[in-house]
């Protein structure tokens, strides 16, 4: 099934041949081939940007944090052992 959005880019994207059909200097065959071909590119294009968009939404689920009791550190004339 072909999603309405690449019928939708195909059609932006032959957008040049139906303003030359509408000035009568292009065939209606032609703009259908046209059309036609824009169809497949607009499926590709698509879905390479889905492609390429589809993992910005996902979260992954994180593993549980690790809990720490603080202690407290040693003072440096303390840590020192006198001579």
């Amino acid at each position: 099934m072909i999603r309405p959005s690449v019928l939708l880019f195909a059609l932006l994207i032959s957008a040049p041949a139906v303003y030359r059909y509408v000035l009568d200097q292009l065939d209606v065959t032609a703009l259908l081939i046209r059309f036609l071909v824009a169809v497949p590119v607009a499926a590709i294009l698509l879905a390479a940007l889905r492609f390429v968009t589809a993992g910005y939404g996902r979260t992954e689920e994180k593993p549980a944090a690790t809990a720490v009791t603080p202690t407290p550190m040693a003072r440096p004339e303390e840590a020192s052992e006198p001579a």
